[in-house]
This record gives C-alpha cells, sequence and structure tokens, in this order.
C-alpha cells in the first residue's frame, strides 16, 4: 500500500462531520444524526478496506463485518459497493448545491457559482490525504476507471436548474454551460492539486473558475 494510502488510512473521515447537517439540509432530528452518523461509519470502514485491499478484493461482507452491521442495515444506506464509491463526488456536488441555494437572487449566475466552487476548494485542501487516497483506489480497479469518472451530467442539470431557480427561471443553456466549464475547471484544477506543486491553490482555483465564467453567461 502507498504511503499516502496509509496516511489516509489513519486520518479517514468521510466529509460529514459529526452532529452537523448535510449541505443544504434542514436540522436533523437525534434519530435522523444516530442513522447519519451509522451511514458515515459504514462508509469509512468500506473506504479504509478500499485503501488497504484494493476495491476489487473486498465484499459486501466483508464491509459488514469489519463494520459490524447486517447486511440489510449496509443496504439501508448503499445500493452496493459502488454507491459508496459515488459518495465523495455525491457529497461535493451536494456541498456546492447548498452553497447556490444560499445565494441571493440578486446575484449573478457566475458569481455564485464561482462562490460555491471556492467552498468546495476549501474542503478539498482540509481532505487532501483522503481524497488523494481514494483516487488511488479508483485508479487501481479497471472496473472503477470504467464507471467512475466525475460528476455525472445529471447532477450538472440540477446544478443549472438551481442557478435558474433562485430567480424563478427554468434554466436555459447559459446556466448549463456556465455550469459544465466551471466543473471542467475545477476538475483540472483538482488533478493539477492532488498531484502537487501548487504554491496558491485556491487562488489558482479562483482564477480558474474566472476563465471559466466568461461575460455572456449569466441569464
Amino acid at each position: 500500500m502507498c504511503h499516502e494510502a496509509e496516511t489516509a488510512t489513519k486520518k479517514l473521515r468521510i466529509g460529514h462531520r459529526r452532529g452537523s447537517l448535510r449541505p443544504g439540509s434542514q436540522m436533523m432530528t437525534l434519530r435522523d444524526r444516530k442513522r447519519e452518523r451509522s451511514r458515515v461509519l459504514t462508509a469509512e470502514t468500506a473506504w479504509r478496506l478500499f485503501i488497504e485491499r484494493g476495491y476489487d478484493n473486498v465484499t459486501v461482507a466483508d464491509i459488514c463485518a469489519a463494520a459490524e452491521i447486517a447486511p440489510r442495515t449496509f443496504h439501508r444506506y448503499f445500493t452496493g459497493k459502488d454507491d459508496v464509491v459515488a459518495e465523495p463526488v455525491r457529497y461535493m456536488t451536494s456541498l456546492v448545491a447548498g452553497q447556490i441555494s444560499a445565494a441571493p437572487p440578486e446575484m449573478s449566475d457566475s458569481r455564485a457559482l464561482r462562490g460555491a466552487i471556492h467552498e468546495l476548494g476549501v474542503f478539498v485542501l482540509g481532505h487532501r490525504d483522503w481524497l488523494a487516497a481514494l483516487r488511488t483506489v479508483v485508479q487501481q480497479s479497471h472496473h472503477l476507471r470504467e464507471t467512475h469518472s466525475g460528476v455525472p451530467p445529471e447532477r450538472e442539470r440540477e446544478l443549472s436548474t438551481m442557478l435558474a431557480a433562485r430567480k424563478n427561471m427554468e434554466p436555459d443553456w447559459r446556466q448549463r454551460l456556465l455550469v459544465a466549464c466551471s466543473v471542467a475547471a475545477f476538475r483540472i484544477w483538482y488533478d493539477d492539486y492532488l498531484r502537487g506543486g501548487l504554491v496558491d491553490p485556491l487562488g489558482r482555483l479562483d482564477e480558474m473558475m474566472a476563465a471559466a465564467s466568461r461575460p455572456g453567461l449569466d441569464s
């Protein structure tokens, strides 16, 4: 196992904070928080096994045994191993969605999206070891390389819809193009950051996002 994977295994914590709100959610009840904590612990256990053994060498039964839960409990949270792998993208997309929803209607689409992705960058900086290890897990599995290529198109459409909804509008090609360009810029930044060598990562991200949201794309 590579050094970054060993480091991440020791420091592994899924993005959700214990007792905190999930992005874009309402305040959770005590029961909801317990369920979410159990779900997060299950995901952490699965990822720890993926990092230690490799995705292809871990079964749902292995995850259940390590997490000390029944298979039906696992499937209450996730449809399968692939669903656990999608958790980081799902979480980061929901973080961006929550930031967009909180942006005031008078704020331009490009500014709202730049602010949301800046906050995503802050999250990435705070979880570098974990995210680098997750990328290693994906790269080492032929199945994951074929099936997990980043933000799916339907997620981009959801973000476009949220941008337009702030102004009680239907999304048009401008919002869709703005989101697509911004997601592409973030993907390039994310890869460069995890490879190392960026002196001012957030400054570079802001610069790239400004280039991706040129005038003319705001509705």
